[in-house]
This record gives structure tokens, C-alpha cells and sequence, in this order.
């Protein structure tokens, strides 16, 4: 799978909505099935399933990479510290991350995590490939 095809599947994700009212006209306005999200140096963890996080870090950075943006914020959340931990232990891995600590309090706190890319060169992609 390559990460673009990879990051379609992420990041162009069906939404589900109740049906808006009619409009003046008695027609149902038309609801867009897809909702794309940017790719811009943050990345919320809440819009996704905990069992994306392996596949889908390593792919946001890599394009961010791609993009030139190497300061990413990645909000985890505060909760009891599973997801941030996760978010840590993979980052720890990927050879494309050059350093990553806690956002400052005005970023999120302990909420959320700013990670550092390298910049330059072949993107290594995510480990064990």
C-alpha cells in the first residue's frame, strides 16, 4: 500500500450525519460522503479509531515531510496517558523524527505532543518496511 493511497483511506473518510431538514424548496440540501482533512502540521487524534494510530502517524509525518512541514503537533488528548504514551513509543521508532516533547500549555500541555522532523532527503517510511 502506498502512503498516498494510504492516506486517502485516513484522511477521506465517509461522515455520518442525520438528514438536515428540507430547504424552502421541500429538497434535502446535498451532504458531501467524504470530509478532507488537511494536511497541516497538526493532526488530531480524536477524529480517529485508537487502531489507525500505527499506520496513520507514520504516514501524516511522512507526508508532512513531503510538505516541508517538520514541526507537527499531534493532539492525543489528556485521558489517562495510553494514547499519548502510543503517540511516544512510535515516534521513538520512526527515523524521521528527530526529536518530538509535550506542547508547551499554550499547544495543548500535556494533551498533546510537538514532534520534530528531519529535514531533507529519501523519506524513510515507517519502521519495518
Amino acid at each position: 500500500m502506498t502512503i498516498a493511497s494510504l492516506l486517502r483511506r485516513l484522511f477521506h473518510r465517509p461522515v455520518e450525519r442525520p438528514s438536515p431538514p428540507p430547504d424552502d424548496e421541500g429538497e434535502e440540501p446535498e451532504i458531501p460522503e467524504v470530509v478532507e482533512l488537511p494536511i497541516d502540521g497538526v493532526l488530531d487524534l480524536h477524529a480517529f479509531h485508537p487502531k489507525e494510530l500505527s499506520s496513520l502517524l507514520p504516514a501524516y509525518l511522512s507526508e508532512c515531510r513531503r510538505l516541508g512541514i517538520l514541526r507537527v503537533r499531534i493532539i492525543h488528548g489528556k485521558g489517562q496517558g495510553i494514547q499519548q504514551r502510543r503517540v511516544h513509543e512510535l515516534l521513538r521508532r520512526l527515523p524521521g523524527v528527530s526529536g518530538f516533547a509535550l506542547a508547551p500549555p499554550e499547544e495543548g500541555g500535556w494533551g498533546a505532543t510537538i514532534a520534530l522532523l528531519v529535514s531533507g532527503g529519501p523519506d524513510p517510511g515507517p519502521p519495518g518496511e
